[in-house]
Formats: structure tokens, C-alpha cells, sequence
């Protein structure tokens, strides 16, 4: 079970609670985990067209992360072989002057799932209490406020029917410099790395602080927070396709049965000449 993972609701959490090199229960057993996400792989699969089939859900995954920390990774590692068809990814990048021209949730809104979908957000609502905090685009009052406002919104999708799954990629300081040096050292990864890399990595404690806030301030009974030890690939994998699938299953989600009996339609492409 994940429960280790969650950020408790009204519960004071502190990052340094949550080693990023963690291999839990798995210690010593890294082939066997291996092994396990192949197989969460497998049933997520299965989970996904089911929900696809059943149009009764949503499902919103959101992935939140310092640089380095392996968010485009994670997609690719725990959605490796399910079906396309009913999964979206939305990128949040810097936003653009028409957004900037709207309210921050404006373009977040949009981009949330349908009936039967499932979307998973790289990056998200939540840059607009982190990176605008930390270099002081907005005060703490005006921060505590979008706290409430985001709790807000994630409530109302959540009793529109969206089950929300919250994930921070927890890494270390020293991990993020060993990434980066492999993106400066490694030609086909040296697209990644951007100059502006090294003065956000300045920041560091800062981000921290405001990660920490952020966890606190918005891990709730509805859609809480789960923290990854974020420095071992195959295990922060592993736990994240867990949470997935172990909160799908607790859907109960059906195939739908047929609108109408089918043996006449069977009895009748038998007969065909």
C-alpha cells in the first residue's frame, strides 16, 4: 500500500521527513521491483481502456518537481504500453500574454479531464504558487490566498466526478547536479539543459520552503499529496504506477454491458453465405 507516501491532511510535513535515496520495503530487491512495474504496467492497461469503455470517470494526474527530477520520464516509464486513446498530456510551460491576460487557472481549467479520460499534467496550477513565490512575484499573503483558491478548485473537479492523483518527485541537491552534468556530458540530452538552470538551482532552499508550504497548505482529504523519493528512477516508478493503479481499482469500474441482447446479431453473421 502507498499510505507511506502521503502527505497527511492538517498533519505539519516536513521535506526532511522523506529521504530522496529511499528504496522502502524494496531495498536490496531492485529486479523484483522491476518486475512489479511491469505488472502494474499491465493491469494499468486494462484499468485505462476500462475507463475509457465506462465513461463515468476522470482521472487527473499531476506531476510537480524540481529540474532534473525525471517528470517526463515517469510518463514515459509507467504509461509504457497502455493505450493512447483516452490519455492526454498537457505541458505547462511560462504562460503566454493571452493567459497572462486571464486569471492564473484560466488555462488550467481548460486542460482538465472529460468522462472516461485521463490526463496527466507536467507541471501545473501549482508553478503559480512556487516559482512566483520564490522569486517574489507575489507576497505570502497574496500566496496563502491561491492556496485556498486551488483547494477550492480541486474540490469542485473532485465532486464533478474527477479523482485527482498529486505527486511530487522528491530529489536531492546532489542528485540534480549529477543529472545535470550527465545533460552538459551526454549530446543527446544537451537540448535539456537550459541556461537558466543553474541560477534556479541557486534557489534551492528557497524552493524547498515554498515545495514544503505548498504540500502543507494543499494536501487534502479529497486529493492529497504523495512524495516520491525521487533519486532511484526504477523505484520512484514503481511507486507512482502504484498509487495509479491501487486508486483505479478502487474505482470498481465495469465494461458496459450491451445496450441490447447480441445473440440475434451473432446468430445472424453465422448465417451468412
Amino acid at each position: 500500500m502507498a499510505s507511506d507516501l502521503i502527505v497527511q491532511p492538517g498533519k505539519q510535513f516536513s521535506l526532511n521527513s522523506v529521504n530522496p535515496d529511499d528504496f522502502g520495503s524494496w531495498i536490496y530487491r531492485k529486479d523484483e521491483g522491476v518486475q512489479q512495474l511491469t505488472d502494474f504496467r499491465q493491469e494499468l492497461d486494462t484499468l485505462q481502456e476500462i475507463l475509457f469503455a465506462e465513461q463515468k470517470h476522470k482521472i487527473l494526474i499531476i506531476l510537480q518537481a524540481m529540474d532534473t527530477a525525471g517528470k517526463d520520464g515517469t510518463i514515459r516509464a509507467v504509461f509504457e504500453g497502455v493505450n493512447p486513446q483516452g490519455v492526454q498530456v498537457s505541458n505547462f510551460k511560462a504562460p503566454s500574454t493571452e493567459e497572462l491576460e486571464h486569471d492564473y487557472l484560466w488555462r488550467i481549467h481548460s486542460k482538465v479531464p472529460r468522462k472516461g479520460e485521463l490526463v496527466i499534467f507536467n507541471r501545473s496550477h501549482y508553478e503559480d504558487v512556487l516559482i512566483v513565490r520564490v522569486h517574489n512575484w507575489i507576497d505570502e499573503a497574496e500566496c496563502e490566498r491561491r492556496y485556498q483558491q486551488i483547494n477550492d478548485f480541486e474540490r469542485m473537479l473532485t465532486e464533478e466526478g474527477t479523482t485527482i492523483l498529486k505527486f511530487f518527485l522528491h530529489i536531492s541537491k546532489d542528485e540534480q547536479k549529477i543529472r545535470l552534468l550527465e545533460r552538459i556530458d551526454t549530446p543527446e540530452k544537451q537540448w535539456k539543459f537550459s541556461t537558466n538552470d543553474l541560477p534556479e538551482r541557486a534557489l534551492w532552499d528557497g524552493y524547498m520552503m515554498a515545495y514544503e508550504n505548498m504540500l502543507n497548505a494543499t494536501s487534502t482529504e479529497l486529493a492529497p499529496w504523495y512524495v516520491i523519493p525521487g533519486n532511484h528512477n526504477w523505484y520512484s516508478h514503481l511507486r507512482v504506477a502504484e498509487v495509479i493503479v491501487e486508486r483505479l481499482r478502487e474505482l470498481n469500474m465495469e465494461y458496459p454491458k450491451p445496450a441490447e441482447d447480441l445473440a440475434p446479431f451473432k446468430q445472424q453473421l453465422l448465417s451468412e453465405k
